[in-house]
């Protein structure tokens, strides 16, 4: 994600969009990968940066980045990890510069926008730390080692789920994200879906910039403007919960359902309940970033199956049948 800095225009990746602090999905259920090698040699330090909590995703990446501190660090005597996060950009840079100059063995980063953060990233390349980038590209591709969502595949199962729930036919509108290649590739995926079904109408796309109160809005003016919608696609969970405020306040039972994404602990618990509104989910974890400390530990200890190297983590449909393995009560997303 799903992305996602509301505000920020990324030009590669997100967003916004792991599984989640929530949405851990079931390949990142796989057996720990940096608990399984040698442990790294004394004095090993990784740095991760990654955005602020401003918003439900990155709060879980925050989450999930604080949770691979406390037990991987554990797990791996020898080993320290540093967590720094920034409100933009250019405060990125800055602290990325800075474990830098204190000596870092790997940096796991999920960066703001790829264009800032692309240099100082190939910095850290040739400083001969290890590189992890996660979720969000860089505009070259200088990591070792990339953990992404699998953006495509999140926008055809939303798609799909949609279109199984709709019978095939109906009034669609699509809640977008901030524009950037995360965006495109979930929304194309999600058109060719429709594509398929000449009974579904896509009636209108618009940004809500995975946001809250942008989603809000944005379904108060799609309310306005139609008088009959069937289904909802807001390609995110935390513009999902601002829809459902407002069709809630419009008084109107025309919609049958709402599809989101991500893995938000607030949607995947009505999943669980059963709400008639919204009968399926699709991950977009941030575990993710826990994973990239995965990797980057097992590229340390020498497990790795050559870099550089790629790592998808898929999109896992979310039902009343699985969603208890997707709901983390404790977590903030």
């Amino acid at each position: 994600m799903h992305y996602i800095i509301k505000s920020l225009i990324c030009a590669a990746v997100a967003g916004t969009c792991l599984f989640l602090a929530n949405g851990c999905s079931k390949k990142t259920d796989e057996p720990n990968r940096a608990t399984s090698g040698a442990t790294p040699a004394k004095a090993k330090r990784i740095g991760i940066s990654i955005p602020s909590a401003d918003h439900g995703w990155t709060g879980g990446v925050v989450w999930w980045a604080e949770r691979a501190k406390a037990e991987l660090a554990i797990a791996n005597p020898g080993l320290s990890i540093e967590i720094v996060t920034a409100k933009d950009s250019t405060e990125q840079v800055n602290q990325i510069e800075t474990l830098l100059s204190k000596g870092i063995d790997a940096l796991v980063v999920l960066p703001h926008e790829p264009g800032p953060l692309t240099n100082v990233c190939a910095s850290v390349k040739d400083s001969g730390a290890l590189l992890v980038v996660v979720d969000r590209g860089l505009t070259r591709e200088v990591q070792d080692i990339a953990v992404v969502g699998d953006n495509p595949g999140f926008g055809r199962v939303c798609g799909e789920q949609l279109a199984k729930v709709l019978g095939g036919q109906g009034a669609v509108v699509i809640m977008e994200g901030v524009p950037c290649q995360v965006n495109t590739d979930r929304v194309e995926a999600f058109k060719a879906v429709m594509a398929n079904y000449p009974d579904i109408q896509v009636l209108d796309s618009q940004p809500a910039n995975w946001d809250t109160a942008q989603g809000l809005k944005v379904m108060e003016a799609f309310l306005q403007k139609y008088p009959k919608i069937d289904a909802v696609w807001t390609g995110d969970d935390d513009v999902l919960l601002g829809a459902l405020k407002a069709y809630e306040e419009s008084g109107r039972s025309d919609v049958k359902c709402f599809i989101g994404g991500g893995g938000n602990k607030l949607i995947n618990k009505k999943v669980l309940d059963r709400d008639p509104l919204i009968p399926v989910n699709v991950t977009y974890p941030p575990k993710m970033i826990y994973v990239g400390v995965e990797e980057a530990i097992a590229a340390l200890n020498g497990a790795t199956d050559g870099l550089p190297k790629k790592v998808v983590v898929p999109a896992d449909v979310i039902t009343p049948e699985n969603a208890a393995e997707f709901y983390f009560p404790e977590s903030i997303y």
